[in-house]
């Protein structure tokens, strides 16, 4: 399977590979961080083993500051379909491979990745501003996806089916899928054969046709996409016209209930992590608390009292921060949008609630009470640092508003009810349910949405399949 990407986040997803020197700095009223890794910063695509440049480029900013960290090649139509053909023409020799020497490459690129951790998560707080802990904690999660496909290239197993003819022999084989438009950190030092990793880096501006042209190329058999359900949905309609395999991880809007039987304390450690976590920027943050009523005041309190005593919103680069920006001012905007609407209808500001002095990207973590299931944060993702709390009676309530948005990415509840947990992690409308935990994601098992939050899954033995197809083999006349 050969694969191209279109990156989200340009310095980054190149940064893996070694690269030529373009030292870089960041500027602006608040404090410089130190000189990024000059050695992991390139500025083109790649394409079919080599860098490209395109005849236009686009910043890169630092939403901390608004400092331009660099400018990228913004690659359009004629480069997309330049690294599909690539794909295409080195598939054939990466399928053919042993899967122990393709096994050895992966290994080879996770190590490589490993090795420049540090200066990966530099790159990754520079360009979208979370604070450094987090950084590196995502260039490990990344890293570890390498590590597992690597051992489990070794392990796609076929099968063989009892006939129910004796001169028959019917086998199972999986095959790749064939070229592959993907979103995924990347590496060339590790020896990966040219053609079968592709960059097409884009401005927003281009990436409407950029992206039409992949999903509509007859030569791109697979579609895999992170993002919004309105672009998932204009994804799928144009690669429906050649019936692609599609992956989506599409929008959230995740519940966190707390029921009367939860440990409060360790609820309110759970919402901390669930919904602050690079200031509720993650597909996977908590966008609506639910709390039944016997303890909603006592946590509503106490998750006030953690808010202001374990968070500190600054510099990424800032030992001690544990929120930085937002990605730009349109994030900001929404945030204010969304607790005005909330407040104008009733809502009480706990704590938080404006922008920060620390920059115009920056907002307080905010927490809402006496918030009610008609205002605009109950009925879409925020994507920021807002924590509306919705008071409830009974569990079924509690289930029923939980499951009414269109979406179900990850759902999180606390209870000590043996019967209500088995209950409710049924009964909930998502790919992924955390248990008296506040963060799911592990590379071992399926990450994936229900409902429109996508289609299939990543990571675990399952996601694999996802590039695979398996062809049926009937030998007669034995």
């Amino acid at each position: 399977m050969a694969t191209w990407r279109l990156p989200r986040t340009p310095l980054l997803l190149r940064a893996a590979q070694r690269l030529l020197p373009a030292p870089l700095r960041r500027s602006g009223s608040s404090p410089a961080p130190p000189r990024l890794p000059g050695s992991l910063v390139r500025s083109g695509g790649f394409v079919g083993g080599r860098w490209v440049q395109a005849a236009a480029a686009f910043p890169v900013l630092d939403p901390a500051s608004g400092a331009e960290l660099g400018q990228v090649a913004d690659c359009g139509v004629a480069e997309a379909r330049a690294a599909v053909r690539a794909a295409w023409e080195a598939g054939p020799g990466w399928s053919a491979a042993p899967a122990k020497e393709r096994s050895a490459l992966l290994r080879k690129w996770y190590s490589l990745m490993m090795e420049n951790k540090d200066d990966l998560a530099k790159i990754i707080t520079a360009e979208n501003g979370k604070p450094l802990k987090e950084a590196q904690g995502e260039v490990l999660y990344s890293a570890s996806f390498l590590e597992w496909f690597a051992e489990e290239a070794r392990r796609i197993y076929g099968d063989i089916i009892p006939p129910s003819v004796k001169d028959r022999r019917l086998l199972v084989l999986k095959q790749p899928v064939g070229v592959a438009a993907i979103i995924t950190p990347l590496a060339n030092q590790a020896g990966i054969p040219a053609g079968v990793y592709n960059v097409v880096p884009c401005s927003q501006k281009q990436t409407p046709a950029v992206g039409e042209a992949l999903c509509t190329d007859p030569l791109v058999a697979k579609i895999s996409f992170t993002g919004s359900t309105a672009t998932g949905k204009v994804l799928l309609h144009h690669a429906a016209g050649t019936v692609k395999r599609v992956s989506m991880e599409l929008g959230g809007h995740a519940p966190f209930i707390v029921f009367d039987s939860a440990d409060v304390d360790r609820a309110v450690l759970g919402a901390l992590a669930s919904k602050y976590r690079n200031s509720g920027q993650t597909c996977v943050c908590t966008n609506r608390f639910l709390v039944q009523k016997g303890i909603h005041d006592a946590f509503v309190e106490k998750f006030a009292k953690a808010i202001e005593r374990e968070l500190r919103v600054g510099n990424g680069f800032d030992e001690g921060t544990t929120q930085g920006p937002l990605i730009n001012e349109k994030a900001v905007g929404k945030v204010e949008r969304h607790i005005s609407d909330a407040v104008s209808q009733g809502a009480s500001i706990v704590t938080g609630g404006k922008r920060h002095s620390f920059g115009k990207n920056f907002f307080e973590p905010t927490l809402l009470s006496n918030v009610t299931t008609n205002m605009l944060c109950m009925q879409e993702e925020t994507f920021g640092p807002l924590a509306p709390v919705i008071k409830f009676d009974t569990e079924a309530e509690a289930v029923a508003i939980a499951n009414s948005a269109n979406v179900g990415l990850a759902g999180y509840f606390y209870s000590q009810d043996p019967a209500q947990i088995w209950r409710v992690a049924e009964q909930l409308e998502v790919g992924m349910v955390g248990v008296n935990e506040g963060i799911v994601s592990s590379v071992e098992c399926p990450f994936g949405g229900v409902k429109q939050s996508g289609l299939g899954r990543e990571g675990s033995k399952y996601g694999i399949d996802e590039y695979l197809e398996i062809k049926y083999v009937c030998f007669g006349g034995l």
